[in-house]
């Protein structure tokens, strides 16, 4: 009938509904937890405090359940998988938002005009550098890039310096800069106007 909520056995509550609880408890602020530090190290100030009252408002709904039902194992096992699984959503998630920085820098002993004029129709600030290596001379080429354009950049180098070496840093703090303003074409958007790097 409409309006009756049934009886819920005792036994069922204790042994699957409270680790069900405490588990996905911790993955929330776990989560909330692993982004907050990320935050924290980007200089995202006024994002922490928030997450983190949320974080620990959770976590002491989670330990109280724990410590209301000691006799109980599961909700152990349920509390540890719960925060191993909280880090993995959570960097999985601050992944996807891909908010921030990113600096990238490019070594190469080829060509590097058509990568560096791509990037610059894109709309990415570059900056060059004639260089000296163990093998002769090449370029070293900089540019500060949003984190959600870490893909294009990646695949503009696959095609027009396959052979370069490339590393990503995280950026905290920036002044100034150039960005891409629409999405980014890609390299084989443009291989009809730009000939391919030897």
């Amino acid at each position: 009938m409409f309006g009756i909520v049934p009886d819920i056995d005792p036994g069922i509550a204790s042994l699957v509904i409270v680790p069900l609880f405490i588990f996905f408890a911790r993955i929330c602020d776990v989560t909330i937890g692993t982004m907050r530090i990320i935050f924290v190290a980007r200089g995202m100030k006024m994002i922490a405090p928030i997450l983190g009252f949320i974080e620990v408002f959770i976590w002491i709904i989670a330990i109280g359940q724990i410590f209301q039902n000691l006799t109980n194992p599961l909700n152990y096992l349920a509390y540890a998988a719960g925060f191993g699984t909280g880090n993995y959503v959570g960097m999985l998630i601050e992944e996807r938002l891909a908010m921030g920085l990113s600096l990238i820098r490019i070594i190469t002993q080829r060509d590097a005009t058509n990568l560096i004029d791509y990037l610059r129709a894109a709309g990415y600030g570059v900056t060059v550098f004639d260089a000296q290596g163990k093998l002769g001379p090449g370029k070293v080429i900089f540019s500060v890039i949003k984190r959600k354009n870490i893909k294009d950049v990646e695949n503009a180098i696959h095609e027009f310096a396959p052979k370069a070496f490339y590393s990503v840093e995280d950026i905290r703090r920036t002044a100034e800069g150039t960005f891409p303003i629409a999405a980014s074409p890609t390299p084989f958007r443009l291989l009809r106007n730009t000939r391919r790097g030897k």
